[in-house]
């Protein structure tokens, strides 16, 4: 048997966020080499809060991916009791990072401590209230794409950021440009929409996040990347890849002003695909049901957690 891991971004983080698993070796050692990373206890925001703090981007990034670390810990370890394979890794946005320490392309130290400058970048990219972000929901992509298109200059821009599932592709850009994209699909496009301004502190995946990019490609070149030895999809083009670290570092370079296209890879994949989905929450399990239906996916963030596994996986 194989499996697929899927490895979710932004937005799934929570108070207790790995609490549950410190009782294990393998995710113990996760959490102390991610305190040892910074000069504050990343592990007592993850457990304790508050909040607010762990909402900042700074510190969502590496939560999310220390979380998905060390539960992907826990898991090669349940399957290569079991004799069962990964075949693929991918993960959304910054969790992209977390798919690539799986696939042996980066060191969990090197990874947890870009992603605290990433987010740290995007949040300094863009001034306070000069950016917007909003989920458009029943509308399809190839019209959304359109809408960005239409009311996109020189001076102010919009695009298409993530390409969650069929319904939902979120749009990032300067706020005027994107309040004009939700306005033109009112009046262009005839079917039921709805548009959702998302609470974030920076326009991410947009061209606004240059500067961050530019920082973020500085500091990259400063880690060391291998080849990947599991293959994994890239956000960036939803190509799989087996390949050097150059082409990785490249893509997660790419990736900082590039759309999400998350979506399009899924749908890459066969219809017999089982996938585990590897970090807090289960996003990405919601959104595999709405590309299809038939695709059998497992959160491993549960109260069930690896016995709850063995029993999907019989």
């Amino acid at each position: 048997m194989k499996v697929t891991l899927i490895f979710p971004g932004q937005g799934s983080q929570y108070v207790g966020m790995g609490k549950n698993l410190t009782n294990l070796p393998e995710c113990s050692k996760v959490f102390a080499q991610a305190d040892e990373a910074f000069d504050f206890s990343l592990t007592d925001l993850m457990f304790e809060g508050p909040e607010e703090q762990l909402k900042l981007t700074e510190f969502t990034q590496p939560s999310i991916v220390t979380h998905s670390i060390a539960l992907f810990e826990g898991l090669k370890t349940f399957l290569d009791k079991e004799g069962i394979e990964i075949e693929r890794v991918l993960g959304h946005s910054v969790g992209e990072y977390s798919a690539l320490c799986a696939a042996g392309a980066i060191s969990f130290s090197d990874a947890v401590k870009a992603v605290q400058l990433r987010g740290k970048y995007m949040q300094e990219a863009v001034a306070p209230g000069e950016g917007k972000m909003y989920a458009i929901l029943r509308v399809p992509k190839e019209e959304v794409q359109k809408a960005c298109e239409a009311v996109s200059n020189d001076d102010e821009k919009v695009m298409p950021a993530n390409f969650n599932d069929p319904g939902q592709t979120v749009i990032s850009g300067h706020a005027d440009a994107c309040d004009k994209a939700v306005n033109w699909l009112k009046e262009n496009y005839e079917g039921k929409q709805m548009a959702i301004p998302l609470k974030v502190s920076a326009p991410f995946h947009s061209s606004l996040m240059k500067p961050a990019e530019e920082k973020l490609s500085k500091h990259l070149d400063s880690i060391e990347f291998k080849s990947n030895t599991t293959p994994y999809i890239a956000n960036i083009d939803a190509k799989e890849y087996s390949t050097s670290g150059e082409t990785i570092k490249e893509n997660l370079v790419k990736q900082v002003c590039g759309s999400v296209l998350w979506a399009q890879s899924i749908e890459s994949l066969p219809e017999e695909t089982i996938f585990i989905e590897v970090g807090p929450g289960k996003v990405l399990t919601g959104l595999n049901k709405k590309i299809n239906k038939n695709f059998k996916t497992y959160t491993l963030d549960s109260e069930a957690g690896f016995e709850g596994l063995k029993e999907f996986l019989a």
